[in-house]
């Protein structure tokens, strides 16, 4: 007994002094030093040559230690991590067919051995899917889907057709999950846009845009015409107060001079100046009536583009965003004019010889070497604007009126529609195919009458006929008159106003004496 009890006691020793060993690691965490004897685990040896194996917790959570097969439970717990490629359920296969076992493969790739389990039962990886659901709106998919596109994805509207012509009575929701993918489908044709180039001298693309500038110290709203030659990519941009007709026809004009050319056909937006109905579902088009007689003076096809679709034009919804970005942008102008030739500047020094980031060539290079010759010839042409048919209606009166200006018309189309022609020194009022009255053109807002004699015969009698004659020429007389009174009066202030210099001088001597 006493030497089994030595031998005891020198154990013990051994022990503490395995134990002093680690005392420098134990330093580190002295909450641990009260769980020393917890750590001392007896060997199944016995013996002189029996010690106590001394494992250390910070020791049993190092990854990279190496641990022999018989002391499983020494070995840190794997973090489970769920398994989403195909990859892994191949990498388990592999290993398993080298002899793995399940546990092994688990510890290996990180996840539980029932995950192991099932893959290799499966045979591989499978898609997740979703249960089959039989509804009441299984037979009558093609019906769905022609009457969601025709309502352009409006499911209470369908809703509402199931329940009257079908009898079919479902909630919102439930048609909402059947028309999901053709909604996807809608959505993804909105947004899908296919690049349309044209060859040189093909298309010239049109629009307005509009911003906030600062004139003359106070904020304008400025209307901005762009032009974008579609090859090219060359600009002209005007500035107008406001988005009329005559401001696109009088753009439109300037671009063919200014381009020495006209191009086959001008894409336009829907404007009411210039559209008058369209419909692509019905496919209706309708032009205003001056429009097209305008692309018929000047030899081109007007295309206007798909209704709330700009992308259909996008060369020059981009050409307007890159005049408001640079040549706009934080921009103050002291008058109107100057304003008109900064954006003259703008597009000759900036826009013309800048690289485009689409066509990698400066705009004015791309027009003079390609699409300058493929541009109809103007022909020495006049303007369009120069002349312009207008429609009236013959008052009682026997005129038309033109610009706050009467001209008169035979007695006998009275409340009938006739064709006005507006040329630069002269009206001609036709009727029929036929020139009825030709007048000297009068200065617009004048509100003055031109009346050819014969054509209030049987209208009125003579005498009166006369009397009225004499009233509208003594009133145009008048009218003559006061306008030279006025002049005269204008010319006596300004000539009162320029003094000869020597009087200046004189009074300027006497001040100095």
């Amino acid at each position: 007994m006493g030497c089994e009890g030595a031998e005891s006691s020198v154990h013990q020793v051994d022990a503490c002094q395995a134990c002093e060993v680690d005392a420098c690691l134990l330093e580190q965490v002295p909450a641990l030093c009260a769980l020393l004897p917890c750590l001392c685990q007896a060997t199944a040896k016995t013996g002189p040559a029996a010690t106590r194996k001394l494992v250390h917790p910070v020791e049993r959570a190092r990854p990279d230690d190496t641990v022999s097969a018989g002391a499983s439970s020494l070995e840190p717990m794997a973090a489970e991590m769920p398994v989403q490629t195909p990859q892994d359920v191949e990498a388990m296969q592999r290993l398993s067919a080298a002899g793995w076992g399940r546990r092994r493969i688990a510890r290996e790739l990180g996840c539980s051995p029932e995950t192991v389990r099932k893959y290799l039962r499966q045979g591989g990886w499978q898609p997740y899917g979703k249960p089959c659901r039989t509804s009441v709106l299984d037979g009558q998919r093609e019906w769905l889907r022609q009457r969601f596109l025709a309502h352009r994805g409006n499911a209470d509207v369908l809703r509402q057709e199931l329940a009257s012509e079908k009898g079919i009575k479902v909630s919102l929701r439930t048609v909402e999950r059947a028309v999901e993918p053709w909604r996807r489908e809608l959505r993804n044709a909105a947004v899908a846009t296919v690049r349309f180039e044209t060859p040189p001298g093909r298309q010239l693309q049109a629009d307005f845009g509009q911003c906030v500038v600062r004139i003359g110290g106070e904020r304008v709203r400025v209307h901005l015409a762009v032009l974008t030659l579609g090859y090219s990519r060359r600009l002209l941009v005007r500035a107008f107060r406001s988005e009329k007709q005559d401001h696109w026809l009088s753009t439109l004009e300037e671009g063919f001079r200014h381009w020495g050319g006209v191009p086959q056909e001008v894409l336009v937006d829907n404007a009411r100046a210039l559209v008058s109905q369209h419909d692509p579902e019905r496919q209706i088009l309708v032009f205003a009536q001056r429009l097209e007689q305008f692309a018929s003076y000047w030899g081109f096809k007007p295309r206007a583009c798909r209704p709330y679709r700009a992308r259909t034009k996008g060369k020059d919804e981009r050409g307007v965003a890159y005049v408001k970005r640079n040549a706009m942008a934080g921009r103050e102008f002291s008058s109107w004019a100057e304003l008109e030739a900064h954006l003259v500047r703008w597009t000759r020094e900036v826009a013309d010889l800048r690289v485009h980031g689409t066509t990698g060539e400066a705009p004015l290079e791309r027009f003079m070497r390609a699409e300058a010759q493929a541009l109809q010839p103007l022909e020495a042409k006049p303007s369009f604007l120069a002349e312009r048919e207008l429609v009236r209606v013959v008052h009682s009166d026997c005129c038309v009126e033109v610009e706050a200006n009467w001209y008169s018309a035979p007695q006998a189309l009275i409340r009938q529609r006739v064709s006005v022609l507006v040329r630069d020194q002269q009206v001609l009022i036709r009727h029929g195919g036929r020139i009825v009255a030709e007048h000297r053109r009068q200065r617009p807002g004048s509100r003055s009458r031109q009346v050819i004699d014969g054509h209030w015969d049987g209208l009125v009698p003579q005498r009166q006929r006369r009397e009225a004659v004499r009233s509208l020429r003594d009133t145009s007389e008048r009218c003559d008159q006061e306008q030279e009174q006025e002049q005269e009066r204008r010319m006596v202030r300004s000539s009162e106003l320029a003094r000869p210099l020597a009087v200046y001088a004189e009074l300027i001597g006497e001040v100095a004496a």
